[in-house]
């Protein structure tokens, strides 16, 4: 999906007319859903990557703790896509 953000900002700030096409491009329900799920997914390996952060100080290594820390980071992720993805749509 790399190639289509890349592609969607540079069309965006090419000229007044190319991001025209852009606002049309993302105005339409079926790509914000794709850039809403794209936004999940950053936000969920972020939130992992922290989780992975502590694991590799040895924090929270035992079964109950990993799966409540892998809960959590879930929930986060998903929380803050909502926040970002209503500030955004």
């Amino acid at each position: 999906m790399l190639p289509l953000l890349l592609s969607l900002f540079a069309n965006s700030v090419g000229s007044p007319e190319s991001f025209a096409a852009y606002k049309e491009t993302v105005s339409n329900p079926l790509v914000k859903l794709i850039l809403f799920g794209l936004l999940w997914a950053y936000l969920h390996h972020f939130c992992a990557g922290i989780r992975f952060l502590f694991l590799d100080a040895h924090t929270g290594l035992d079964l109950p703790a990993a799966r409540k820390t892998s809960k959590i980071v879930l929930g986060v992720s998903i929380a803050l896509t909502l926040i970002i993805g209503v500030k955004l749509w």
